[in-house]
């Protein structure tokens, strides 16, 4: 059962290209579950800057993280950002040049983000974001030092705020142009994961774990 989001404020609403506008939660949270890797807009000392790091979703939030002593993590509390997640699906090749696109799947989030303090919630949410890319990974790593720990600074910002924009399908040509001898389709894009690759100096008798063996069995975006 698809759960409407509450309706986005008009800097999120889909103004160009309205009818691929998506405002419900299973869309949402199936394309930030799917792509890790964001884009983050900020405003640092009047200039606009876009910094891609990884993300992760708990529930209606959404997290990420960076170095404690960047300026964008020490901003970020202080303004509002938009979180962008793109995944390209594949080249819509159509019988005119104009009439070309991409298929893909998007999302924009606004809002003003959290710097995640309580020590608890932040190892939580850290745990959270290695088990989001490799399940059942955090468990077998040692534990983070004390350092570390505070050289990692995480952002949470709900997910209130957000729209996505979806294409899929052919092309979609000018009525005439469908009796040119004009070849049109689409070329579908479909990553994968490959074989682990050893780091050189793991210890004799270290097998690669299951789960990340099983990787290349899988697509590279989860959900897809």
């Amino acid at each position: 059962m698809t759960h409407q989001a509450p309706p986005p404020s008009p800097q999120a609403t889909v103004k160009r290209g309205a009818k691929r506008a998506k405002y419900d939660t299973d869309t949402l949270y199936a394309i930030l579950d799917a792509m890790p890797l964001c884009h983050v807009g900020y405003i640092i000392d009047g200039r606009p800057v876009v910094i891609p790091t990884l993300q992760w979703r708990e529930g209606d939030t959404l997290y990420w993280h960076g170095a404690s002593t960047s300026r964008t993590i020490a901003a970020a509390a202080e303004q509002d950002v938009c979180v962008t997640v793109s995944i390209l699906d594949g080249l819509v090749i159509a019988r005119s040049a104009f009439n070309h696109s991409v298929n893909y799947r998007s999302v924009v989030v606004h809002g003003r983000p959290r710097l995640i303090d309580d020590p608890e919630h932040k190892e939580a949410a850290l745990k959270a974001m290695i088990e989001s890319l490799t399940p059942g990974r955090w468990d077998a790593l040692r534990p983070m030092h004390a350092k570390e720990f505070k050289a990692t600074g995480v952002l949470a910002l709900d997910l209130s705020d957000a729209s996505c924009k979806v294409r899929s399908g052919s092309p979609v040509d000018d009525a005439e142009d469908y009796d040119l001898p004009i070849w049109a389709g689409v070329l579908p894009l479909r990553s994968q994961w490959g074989t682990p690759e050893p780091d050189g100096r793991v210890l004799p008798g270290v097998e690669t774990p299951e789960a990340i063996a099983s990787f290349p069995q899988g697509p590279m975006f989860r959900g897809l």
